[in-house]
């Protein structure tokens, strides 16, 4: 499931804090070039740029992680029904924790979904960042390899809003700087065999997706 308006509170008081210091740390080194202390002004602007780089550094890892959902322990992302249209095609109606839904009308003879995974050290728990999932695609999967070369294909981004001006998944592979904190980054996916009117639970774990189905009342 998507969470766009899930922030980690800790990590962006940590941000306003470094930029508080950087603040007073820059006044205190202006104040000290003013009555001509060289040596306190330098340190006072050197700290001012520690604390200012330590807080862009918190409030880009805020940014980045918009959109994905901490996991403590394994939970539904969504529940899933699919109906089998024609022979290979059917549909998958996605109903989110939040209440939002999506439907997609899909090919093939299996229901397929992917996510990204998330990571952090312990030293990043402390700033309340903790292993995080963003569901990423959801597509159609033929059995047979041969069909899966040459018949129709389909495959939707599962976002519901616009690309994001920077996400944590493509700067932890991008930029080394987020090695310290980040323990792991991976993709994981799951899929299975479309059954009529089948309704199932896509859920998530820190080893990755899984789908069970769910037992419907008679």
């Amino acid at each position: 499931m998507l969470d766009y308006g899930a922030m980690p509170s800790t990590l962006v008081i940590v941000a306003i804090v470094f930029a508080t210091l950087s603040l007073g740390f820059l006044i205190a080194g202006i104040s000290a070039a003013r009555r001509r202390r060289v040596m306190g002004s330098t340190f006072g602007i050197l700290l001012a740029l520690v604390f200012l780089s330590l807080s862009a550094l918190c409030a880009t890892i805020t940014l980045a992680t918009q959109g994905y959902r901490a996991l403590t322990r394994e939970e539904v992302a969504a529940t899933v029904t699919l109906n089998r249209l024609t022979a290979n095609r059917f549909s998958a109606r996605f109903t989110f924790a939040d209440g939002r839904e999506q439907a997609f009308v899909l090919a093939g003879d299996e229901f397929y979904v992917d996510a990204h995974i998330l990571k952090w050290k312990p030293a990043a728990n402390i700033l309340g960042l903790h292993t995080a999932y963003q569901l990423d695609r959801v597509g159609g999967r033929y059995t047979k390899v041969e069909d899966e070369q040459s018949l129709r294909r389909t495959v939707y981004n599962l976002h519901s809003r616009p690309e994001k001006l920077l996400d944590m998944y493509a700067l932890r592979s991008r930029f080394p700087l987020f090695a310290p904190l980040v323990d792991a980054e991976y993709g994981s996916a799951t899929f299975i065999a479309v059954k009529d009117g089948s309704q199932f639970e896509v859920r998530v774990s820190t080893t990755g997706l899984m789908i069970r189905q769910v037992e419907l009342e008679i």
